[in-house]
Protein backbone atom coordinates (compact mmCIF):
# COMPACT_ATOMS: atom_id res chain seq x y z
CA UNK A 1 0.00 0.00 0.00
CA UNK A 2 1.33 3.48 -0.77
CA UNK A 3 2.99 5.15 2.17
CA UNK A 4 1.19 8.07 3.78
CA UNK A 5 4.35 9.87 4.81
CA UNK A 6 4.05 13.12 6.71
CA UNK A 7 6.73 15.50 7.89
CA UNK A 8 6.78 15.76 11.65
CA UNK A 9 7.03 19.21 13.24
CA UNK A 10 10.47 19.84 14.65
CA UNK A 11 11.22 20.99 18.15
CA UNK A 12 14.80 22.15 18.00
CA UNK A 13 17.53 23.46 20.18
CA UNK A 14 18.88 26.94 19.70
CA UNK A 15 21.96 26.96 17.53
CA UNK A 16 25.35 27.77 18.77
CA UNK A 17 27.07 29.72 16.27
CA UNK A 18 28.08 32.03 13.57
CA UNK A 19 29.14 34.94 11.40
CA UNK A 20 31.32 38.08 10.36
CA UNK A 21 32.93 39.97 13.36
CA UNK A 22 32.14 43.48 14.52
CA UNK A 23 31.75 45.04 17.96
CA UNK A 24 28.14 46.16 18.38
CA UNK A 25 25.97 48.24 20.66
CA UNK A 26 22.34 47.64 21.47
CA UNK A 27 19.74 49.91 19.92
CA UNK A 28 17.03 51.61 21.98
CA UNK A 29 13.47 50.39 21.67
CA UNK A 30 10.92 52.70 20.06
CA UNK A 31 7.65 53.33 21.89
CA UNK A 32 5.72 54.62 18.88
CA UNK A 33 4.49 52.30 16.14
CA UNK A 34 6.26 52.76 12.82
CA UNK A 35 4.45 53.22 9.54
CA UNK A 36 4.10 51.25 7.36
CA UNK A 37 3.54 48.07 9.36
CA UNK A 38 3.25 44.35 8.53
CA UNK A 39 2.48 42.80 5.18
CA UNK A 40 -1.12 42.15 6.18
CA UNK A 41 -1.09 38.40 6.67
CA UNK A 42 -4.34 37.41 8.47
CA UNK A 43 -2.50 34.89 10.67
CA UNK A 44 0.75 36.79 11.31
CA UNK A 45 -0.09 40.49 10.90
CA UNK A 46 3.33 41.61 12.16
CA UNK A 47 5.23 39.47 9.64
CA UNK A 48 6.73 41.24 6.69
CA UNK A 49 6.42 44.91 5.92
CA UNK A 50 4.53 47.09 3.50
CA UNK A 51 5.91 50.08 1.63
CA UNK A 52 8.63 48.37 -0.37
CA UNK A 53 9.37 45.32 -2.50
CA UNK A 54 12.68 43.44 -2.12
CA UNK A 55 14.48 42.35 -5.30
CA UNK A 56 17.64 40.79 -3.80
CA UNK A 57 19.30 39.74 -0.55
CA UNK A 58 23.10 39.66 -0.31
CA UNK A 59 23.83 37.84 2.95
CA UNK A 60 27.41 37.53 4.21
CA UNK A 61 28.17 35.40 7.24
CA UNK A 62 31.16 34.02 9.10
CA UNK A 63 30.75 30.87 11.19
CA UNK A 64 33.28 29.38 13.58
CA UNK A 65 32.16 26.33 15.59
CA UNK A 66 34.80 27.24 18.18
CA UNK A 67 32.76 30.35 19.09
CA UNK A 68 29.49 28.93 20.38
CA UNK A 69 26.30 30.98 20.42
CA UNK A 70 27.74 33.80 18.38
CA UNK A 71 26.46 35.04 15.04
CA UNK A 72 27.71 37.98 13.04
CA UNK A 73 26.32 39.13 9.73
CA UNK A 74 26.52 41.76 7.03
CA UNK A 75 23.41 41.86 4.82
CA UNK A 76 22.51 44.19 1.96
CA UNK A 77 18.88 44.35 0.86
CA UNK A 78 18.00 45.76 -2.58
CA UNK A 79 14.42 47.02 -2.77
CA UNK A 80 11.97 49.36 -4.49
CA UNK A 81 9.86 51.80 -2.51
CA UNK A 82 6.19 51.24 -3.35
CA UNK A 83 5.14 54.37 -1.49
CA UNK A 84 6.84 57.45 -0.03
CA UNK A 85 8.87 56.29 2.97
CA UNK A 86 10.06 58.45 5.87
CA UNK A 87 11.04 55.20 7.58
CA UNK A 88 10.63 51.46 6.99
CA UNK A 89 10.88 48.14 8.82
CA UNK A 90 12.98 45.00 8.38
CA UNK A 91 12.33 41.81 10.34
CA UNK A 92 15.27 40.66 12.48
CA UNK A 93 15.24 38.76 15.77
CA UNK A 94 17.77 39.64 18.42
CA UNK A 95 21.34 40.79 17.69
CA UNK A 96 23.12 44.05 18.28
CA UNK A 97 23.29 46.24 15.21
CA UNK A 98 26.50 48.19 14.68
CA UNK A 99 25.65 50.08 11.54
CA UNK A 100 22.84 50.67 9.06
CA UNK A 101 23.27 52.58 5.80
CA UNK A 102 20.67 53.44 3.18
CA UNK A 103 22.10 54.02 -0.30
CA UNK A 104 25.54 54.22 1.30
CA UNK A 105 24.59 56.94 3.82
CA UNK A 106 24.26 56.20 7.55
CA UNK A 107 20.64 56.00 8.66
CA UNK A 108 19.38 58.99 10.65
CA UNK A 109 17.82 56.70 13.26
CA UNK A 110 17.52 52.97 13.96
CA UNK A 111 15.31 51.49 16.68
CA UNK A 112 13.59 48.25 17.70
CA UNK A 113 9.90 47.49 18.06
CA UNK A 114 8.27 44.33 19.34
CA UNK A 115 10.12 41.03 18.99
CA UNK A 116 11.49 41.34 15.49
CA UNK A 117 11.02 44.84 14.06
CA UNK A 118 14.10 46.82 13.04
CA UNK A 119 12.87 50.35 12.27
CA UNK A 120 15.10 52.41 9.97
CA UNK A 121 14.81 56.13 9.31
CA UNK A 122 16.96 57.04 6.29
CA UNK A 123 18.88 60.30 6.17
CA UNK A 124 16.59 61.39 3.34
CA UNK A 125 13.03 60.16 2.74
CA UNK A 126 12.58 57.63 -0.07
CA UNK A 127 10.20 58.59 -2.84
CA UNK A 128 7.70 56.14 -4.29
CA UNK A 129 9.11 54.00 -7.15
CA UNK A 130 12.69 54.74 -6.03
CA UNK A 131 15.10 51.79 -5.83
CA UNK A 132 17.22 51.73 -2.68
CA UNK A 133 19.68 49.51 -0.82
CA UNK A 134 20.00 49.09 2.92
CA UNK A 135 23.05 47.48 4.53
CA UNK A 136 22.83 46.11 8.07
CA UNK A 137 25.78 44.90 10.12
CA UNK A 138 24.91 42.92 13.24
CA UNK A 139 26.27 40.46 15.78
CA UNK A 140 25.24 38.42 18.80
CA UNK A 141 23.53 35.24 19.91
CA UNK A 142 20.84 33.98 17.53
CA UNK A 143 17.48 33.80 19.29
CA UNK A 144 15.22 32.72 16.44
CA UNK A 145 13.94 29.17 16.14
CA UNK A 146 15.42 28.84 12.66
CA UNK A 147 19.00 28.17 13.80
CA UNK A 148 19.73 24.54 14.73
CA UNK A 149 22.87 22.90 16.01
CA UNK A 150 24.24 19.82 14.29
CA UNK A 151 25.83 16.80 15.88
CA UNK A 152 29.46 17.92 15.50
CA UNK A 153 29.05 21.64 16.10
CA UNK A 154 27.90 22.80 12.70
CA UNK A 155 24.62 24.61 12.11
CA UNK A 156 21.76 24.87 9.68
CA UNK A 157 18.68 27.02 9.16
CA UNK A 158 15.21 25.61 8.53
CA UNK A 159 11.79 26.64 9.71
CA UNK A 160 8.22 27.22 8.63
CA UNK A 161 6.57 29.68 8.74
CA UNK A 162 9.59 31.51 10.19
CA UNK A 163 13.35 31.02 9.90
CA UNK A 164 15.02 33.84 7.97
CA UNK A 165 14.91 36.44 10.74
CA UNK A 166 17.11 34.22 12.92
CA UNK A 167 20.10 35.03 10.69
CA UNK A 168 19.48 38.04 8.43
CA UNK A 169 17.20 41.10 8.21
CA UNK A 170 14.35 40.46 5.78
CA UNK A 171 10.88 41.32 4.63
CA UNK A 172 9.73 38.06 6.14
CA UNK A 173 6.56 37.12 4.31
CA UNK A 174 6.18 34.70 1.36
CA UNK A 175 4.45 37.37 -0.73
CA UNK A 176 7.73 39.31 -1.13
CA UNK A 177 10.08 36.98 -2.99
CA UNK A 178 13.60 37.95 -4.01
CA UNK A 179 16.78 36.51 -5.45
CA UNK A 180 19.44 35.52 -2.95
CA UNK A 181 23.23 35.62 -2.66
CA UNK A 182 25.06 33.88 0.17
CA UNK A 183 28.73 34.36 1.05
CA UNK A 184 29.83 32.29 4.04
CA UNK A 185 33.29 32.02 5.58
CA UNK A 186 34.14 29.03 7.79
CA UNK A 187 37.29 27.37 9.12
CA UNK A 188 39.00 25.32 6.43
CA UNK A 189 37.75 21.74 6.59
CA UNK A 190 34.14 22.79 6.96
CA UNK A 191 31.71 23.15 4.05
CA UNK A 192 28.81 25.53 3.44
CA UNK A 193 25.77 24.55 1.37
CA UNK A 194 23.01 26.95 0.38
CA UNK A 195 20.22 27.48 -2.12
CA UNK A 196 20.69 27.52 -5.87
CA UNK A 197 23.99 27.11 -7.67
CA UNK A 198 27.50 27.25 -6.17
CA UNK A 199 29.90 30.04 -7.04
CA UNK A 200 33.65 30.33 -6.53
CA UNK A 201 35.26 28.95 -3.39
CA UNK A 202 38.32 30.74 -2.05
CA UNK A 203 40.76 29.93 0.75
CA UNK A 204 42.59 32.54 2.86
CA UNK A 205 44.96 31.21 5.51
CA UNK A 206 42.79 29.14 7.85
CA UNK A 207 39.37 29.94 6.40
CA UNK A 208 37.40 29.06 3.30
CA UNK A 209 34.68 31.20 1.74
CA UNK A 210 31.76 29.59 -0.10
CA UNK A 211 29.34 31.41 -2.41
CA UNK A 212 25.85 30.37 -3.44
CA UNK A 213 23.40 32.07 -5.79
CA UNK A 214 19.65 31.57 -6.06
CA UNK A 215 18.75 33.48 -9.23
CA UNK A 216 15.04 32.72 -9.07
CA UNK A 217 12.81 34.61 -6.61
CA UNK A 218 12.56 32.87 -3.24
CA UNK A 219 10.33 33.30 -0.21
CA UNK A 220 12.44 34.07 2.85
CA UNK A 221 11.43 30.99 4.87
CA UNK A 222 12.82 28.81 2.04
CA UNK A 223 16.34 30.25 2.34
CA UNK A 224 18.92 28.12 4.09
CA UNK A 225 22.53 27.79 5.08
CA UNK A 226 24.03 24.48 6.24
CA UNK A 227 27.52 24.29 7.71
CA UNK A 228 29.17 20.97 8.50
CA UNK A 229 31.99 18.65 7.50
CA UNK A 230 29.87 17.53 4.59
CA UNK A 231 30.52 14.83 2.06
CA UNK A 232 29.33 16.35 -1.22
CA UNK A 233 28.27 14.13 -4.11
CA UNK A 234 27.15 15.39 -7.51
CA UNK A 235 25.22 14.14 -10.53
CA UNK A 236 22.79 15.61 -13.07
CA UNK A 237 19.15 15.45 -14.06
CA UNK A 238 18.24 14.16 -17.50
CA UNK A 239 18.22 17.74 -18.82
CA UNK A 240 21.72 18.42 -17.46
CA UNK A 241 20.64 20.36 -14.36
CA UNK A 242 23.28 19.79 -11.65
CA UNK A 243 22.34 17.74 -8.61
CA UNK A 244 24.30 18.50 -5.44
CA UNK A 245 23.84 16.29 -2.37
CA UNK A 246 25.54 17.11 0.94
CA UNK A 247 25.75 14.61 3.81
CA UNK A 248 26.71 15.31 7.42
CA UNK A 249 29.46 13.01 8.71
CA UNK A 250 27.05 10.68 10.52
CA UNK A 251 24.42 10.70 7.77
CA UNK A 252 24.11 7.42 5.93
CA UNK A 253 24.89 7.65 2.22
CA UNK A 254 22.75 5.25 0.19
CA UNK A 255 23.74 5.42 -3.48
CA UNK A 256 20.57 3.65 -4.66
CA UNK A 257 18.33 6.22 -2.97
CA UNK A 258 20.55 9.03 -4.14
CA UNK A 259 20.34 7.76 -7.71
CA UNK A 260 16.55 7.77 -7.45
CA UNK A 261 16.39 11.56 -7.02
CA UNK A 262 16.79 12.39 -10.74
CA UNK A 263 14.13 9.78 -11.54
CA UNK A 264 11.76 11.36 -9.03
CA UNK A 265 12.29 14.88 -10.38
CA UNK A 266 11.80 13.69 -13.95
CA UNK A 267 8.57 11.99 -12.89
CA UNK A 268 7.32 15.16 -11.17
CA UNK A 269 8.25 17.21 -14.23
CA UNK A 270 6.07 14.91 -16.32
CA UNK A 271 3.13 15.82 -14.07
CA UNK A 272 3.79 19.49 -13.32
CA UNK A 273 6.00 20.88 -16.09
CA UNK A 274 9.74 21.62 -16.34
CA UNK A 275 11.84 21.64 -13.18
CA UNK A 276 11.94 25.32 -12.17
CA UNK A 277 15.42 25.88 -10.72
CA UNK A 278 19.09 25.95 -11.74
CA UNK A 279 20.11 23.07 -9.48
CA UNK A 280 18.63 20.27 -7.40
CA UNK A 281 19.77 17.96 -4.64
CA UNK A 282 19.57 17.44 -0.90
CA UNK A 283 21.08 18.48 2.42
CA UNK A 284 21.07 15.48 4.76
CA UNK A 285 21.95 16.46 8.31
CA UNK A 286 22.13 14.81 11.70
CA UNK A 287 21.16 16.75 14.80
CA UNK A 288 21.65 16.56 18.52
CA UNK A 289 17.97 16.68 19.48
CA UNK A 290 17.19 12.99 19.18
CA UNK A 291 14.45 13.39 16.59
CA UNK A 292 13.37 10.94 13.96
CA UNK A 293 13.22 11.72 10.26
CA UNK A 294 11.79 15.05 9.16
CA UNK A 295 12.31 17.37 6.22
CA UNK A 296 11.66 20.84 4.86
CA UNK A 297 11.43 22.11 1.29
CA UNK A 298 14.31 24.61 1.29
CA UNK A 299 14.37 25.98 -2.25
CA UNK A 300 16.22 23.93 -4.90
CA UNK A 301 17.79 21.70 -2.23
CA UNK A 302 15.47 20.28 0.44
CA UNK A 303 16.85 19.63 3.91
CA UNK A 304 16.38 16.15 5.40
CA UNK A 305 16.91 15.59 9.10
CA UNK A 306 18.05 12.14 10.21
CA UNK A 307 16.55 10.44 7.19
CA UNK A 308 16.40 10.31 3.40
CA UNK A 309 13.76 8.09 1.79
CA UNK A 310 11.68 8.14 -1.37
CA UNK A 311 8.36 9.35 0.06
CA UNK A 312 9.98 12.37 1.69
CA UNK A 313 12.02 13.07 -1.46
CA UNK A 314 8.85 13.06 -3.58
CA UNK A 315 7.03 15.29 -1.09
CA UNK A 316 9.79 17.88 -0.67
CA UNK A 317 10.64 18.05 -4.36
CA UNK A 318 6.99 18.53 -5.28
CA UNK A 319 7.31 21.71 -3.24
CA UNK A 320 9.87 22.97 -5.73
CA UNK A 321 6.84 23.52 -7.96
CA UNK A 322 4.07 23.95 -5.38
CA UNK A 323 5.23 26.28 -2.62
CA UNK A 324 8.61 27.37 -3.99
CA UNK A 325 8.26 28.32 -7.67
CA UNK A 326 4.60 29.20 -7.11
CA UNK A 327 4.44 30.43 -3.53
CA UNK A 328 1.55 31.17 -1.20
CA UNK A 329 -0.09 34.59 -1.25
CA UNK A 330 -0.48 34.32 2.52
CA UNK A 331 -0.50 31.59 5.15
CA UNK A 332 -4.16 30.69 4.56
CA UNK A 333 -3.02 29.05 1.29
CA UNK A 334 -0.99 26.18 2.77
CA UNK A 335 -3.02 23.56 0.90
CA UNK A 336 -1.50 24.79 -2.36
CA UNK A 337 1.78 23.37 -1.09
CA UNK A 338 1.05 20.58 1.37
CA UNK A 339 -2.05 19.01 -0.18
CA UNK A 340 -0.35 18.70 -3.56
CA UNK A 341 2.97 17.49 -2.16
CA UNK A 342 1.30 14.75 -0.15
CA UNK A 343 -0.82 13.65 -3.08
CA UNK A 344 2.28 13.51 -5.28
CA UNK A 345 3.56 10.71 -3.04
CA UNK A 346 0.49 8.70 -4.07
CA UNK A 347 1.13 9.50 -7.74
CA UNK A 348 4.66 8.15 -7.33
CA UNK A 349 3.29 4.82 -6.11
CA UNK A 350 0.54 4.80 -8.71
CA UNK A 351 3.13 4.64 -11.50
CA UNK A 352 4.13 1.23 -10.13
CA UNK A 353 0.61 -0.10 -10.59
CA UNK A 354 -1.12 0.80 -7.34
CA UNK A 355 -4.86 1.42 -7.67
CA UNK A 356 -5.23 4.61 -5.62
CA UNK A 357 -8.97 4.12 -5.28
CA UNK A 358 -8.52 0.76 -3.59
CA UNK A 359 -5.27 1.41 -1.71
CA UNK A 360 -4.83 5.05 -0.79
CA UNK A 361 -8.41 6.36 -0.81
CA UNK A 362 -10.02 3.35 0.85
CA UNK A 363 -7.41 3.30 3.60
CA UNK A 364 -7.87 7.02 4.22
CA UNK A 365 -11.62 6.53 4.54
CA UNK A 366 -10.95 3.87 7.16
CA UNK A 367 -8.54 6.17 8.95
CA UNK A 368 -11.09 8.99 8.97
CA UNK A 369 -13.63 6.72 10.66
CA UNK A 370 -11.17 6.04 13.46
CA UNK A 371 -10.35 9.73 14.00
CA UNK A 372 -13.25 11.99 15.03
CA UNK A 373 -11.10 15.09 14.33
CA UNK A 374 -10.22 14.05 10.78
CA UNK A 375 -12.73 16.31 8.99
CA UNK A 376 -12.83 19.26 11.36
CA UNK A 377 -10.04 21.40 9.86
CA UNK A 378 -10.69 23.56 6.83
CA UNK A 379 -8.13 23.08 4.06
CA UNK A 380 -8.29 26.71 3.03
CA UNK A 381 -7.92 29.17 5.89
CA UNK A 382 -7.52 26.52 8.62
CA UNK A 383 -6.64 29.13 11.27
CA UNK A 384 -3.50 30.56 12.84
CA UNK A 385 -1.17 27.86 14.05
CA UNK A 386 -2.92 25.28 11.86
CA UNK A 387 -1.55 26.47 8.52
CA UNK A 388 0.57 23.29 8.42
CA UNK A 389 -1.99 21.07 10.14
CA UNK A 390 -1.99 17.35 9.41
CA UNK A 391 -5.36 17.79 7.72
CA UNK A 392 -3.55 19.38 4.78
CA UNK A 393 -1.60 16.14 4.33
CA UNK A 394 -4.37 13.60 4.79
CA UNK A 395 -7.73 15.21 4.17
CA UNK A 396 -6.02 17.40 1.56
CA UNK A 397 -4.55 14.55 -0.46
CA UNK A 398 -7.92 12.78 -0.32
CA UNK A 399 -9.58 15.93 -1.65
CA UNK A 400 -7.21 16.06 -4.61
CA UNK A 401 -7.91 12.45 -5.50
CA UNK A 402 -11.66 13.07 -5.31
CA UNK A 403 -11.16 16.22 -7.41
CA UNK A 404 -9.24 14.21 -10.00
CA UNK A 405 -12.07 11.68 -10.17
CA UNK A 406 -14.57 14.55 -10.51
CA UNK A 407 -12.91 16.45 -13.38
CA UNK A 408 -10.91 13.65 -15.05
CA UNK A 409 -7.17 13.28 -15.56
CA UNK A 410 -6.88 15.64 -18.52
CA UNK A 411 -8.43 18.58 -16.68
CA UNK A 412 -6.77 17.75 -13.35
CA UNK A 413 -3.19 17.50 -14.59
CA UNK A 414 -3.80 20.16 -17.22
CA UNK A 415 -4.73 22.58 -14.43
CA UNK A 416 -1.65 21.71 -12.38
CA UNK A 417 0.61 22.42 -15.34
CA UNK A 418 -1.23 25.59 -16.34
CA UNK A 419 -0.98 26.77 -12.72
CA UNK A 420 2.77 26.46 -12.95
CA UNK A 421 2.99 28.26 -16.29
CA UNK A 422 0.77 31.16 -15.25
CA UNK A 423 2.26 31.76 -11.80
CA UNK A 424 5.89 30.58 -12.25
CA UNK A 425 8.25 32.33 -9.78
CA UNK A 426 5.35 34.31 -8.29
CA UNK A 427 2.56 33.97 -5.76
CA UNK A 428 -1.01 32.74 -6.00
CA UNK A 429 -3.95 31.96 -3.72
CA UNK A 430 -6.25 29.01 -3.11
CA UNK A 431 -9.33 30.87 -4.45
CA UNK A 432 -7.38 31.38 -7.70
CA UNK A 433 -6.73 27.64 -7.83
CA UNK A 434 -10.42 26.83 -7.41
CA UNK A 435 -11.31 29.25 -10.20
CA UNK A 436 -8.69 27.84 -12.57
CA UNK A 437 -9.76 24.23 -11.96
CA UNK A 438 -13.35 25.19 -12.74
CA UNK A 439 -12.30 27.06 -15.87
CA UNK A 440 -10.13 24.26 -17.26
CA UNK A 441 -12.60 21.49 -16.42
CA UNK A 442 -15.68 23.41 -17.52
CA UNK A 443 -17.46 22.19 -14.38
CA UNK A 444 -19.19 24.00 -11.57
CA UNK A 445 -16.98 23.00 -8.64
CA UNK A 446 -18.42 25.38 -6.04
CA UNK A 447 -20.21 22.62 -4.14
CA UNK A 448 -17.18 20.33 -4.27
CA UNK A 449 -14.78 22.93 -2.87
CA UNK A 450 -17.30 24.15 -0.31
CA UNK A 451 -17.54 20.59 0.98
CA UNK A 452 -13.86 19.69 0.87
CA UNK A 453 -11.76 22.86 1.20
CA UNK A 454 -14.10 25.06 3.25
CA UNK A 455 -16.10 22.48 5.18
CA UNK A 456 -15.51 20.95 8.60
CA UNK A 457 -17.64 17.82 8.28
CA UNK A 458 -17.67 14.72 6.07
CA UNK A 459 -18.46 15.81 2.48
CA UNK A 460 -21.77 14.77 0.97
CA UNK A 461 -21.74 11.40 -0.80
CA UNK A 462 -21.71 12.96 -4.26
CA UNK A 463 -18.45 14.76 -3.39
CA UNK A 464 -16.97 11.95 -1.30
CA UNK A 465 -17.53 9.22 -3.91
CA UNK A 466 -17.33 10.86 -7.37
CA UNK A 467 -16.61 8.85 -10.52
CA UNK A 468 -14.83 5.56 -9.95
CA UNK A 469 -14.80 6.19 -6.19
CA UNK A 470 -18.48 5.33 -6.12
CA UNK A 471 -17.53 1.68 -5.84
CA UNK A 472 -16.31 2.48 -2.30
CA UNK A 473 -19.66 3.94 -1.22
CA UNK A 474 -21.26 1.66 1.40
CA UNK A 475 -24.66 2.76 0.08
CA UNK A 476 -23.87 0.97 -3.17
CA UNK A 477 -24.16 -2.31 -1.25
CA UNK A 478 -27.59 -1.49 0.20
CA UNK A 479 -29.95 -0.79 -2.68
CA UNK A 480 -28.70 2.72 -3.35
CA UNK A 481 -29.66 2.42 -7.03
CA UNK A 482 -27.53 1.75 -10.06
CA UNK A 483 -24.17 3.42 -10.39
CA UNK A 484 -25.31 5.27 -13.50
CA UNK A 485 -28.40 6.60 -11.77
CA UNK A 486 -26.51 7.75 -8.71
CA UNK A 487 -23.88 9.48 -10.87
CA UNK A 488 -26.63 11.28 -12.74
CA UNK A 489 -28.27 12.49 -9.57
CA UNK A 490 -25.09 13.36 -7.72
CA UNK A 491 -24.29 16.54 -9.64
CA UNK A 492 -20.55 15.80 -9.36
CA UNK A 493 -20.14 16.34 -13.08
CA UNK A 494 -22.42 19.37 -13.55
CA UNK A 495 -21.18 21.77 -16.23
CA UNK A 496 -21.24 25.49 -15.83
Amino acid sequence: MPARWKRRPRTTTLATAVVVGIVLTALPASAAPATPGGAGDPYYPEDGNSGYDVSQYDVRVNYDPARPRHLEGDTTVQALATQDLDRFHLDLEGFQVTSVTVNGTPARAVSRERAHELVITPARPLAKNTPFSVRVRYSGEPVGKGWHTLADGGANVTGEPHAATAWYPANDHPSDKATFRLTATVPTGWTVVGNGRPGDTTTDRDTTTFRWYEDRPMATFLSTVAIDRFTVRTSTLSDGTPVINAYSPEARIEPAKEAQLPEIIDFLASKFGPYPFSSAGAIVITGDDGEGPSALETQSRPTYHNGFFDASVVHENTHQWFGNSVSLSDWRDGCLAECVAQYAVQLWYEKDGYDLDETFYRSMLEESQADPEFWTTKLYDPGQGRELDGALYFKGSMMLHALRRTVGDAAFFGTLQRWQREHRYGNASWPQFEALMGKVSGKNLTGFFDAWAHGTTVPERKYLYPGSLESLDPAAEHGGGTAAARNTSSGSGDHT
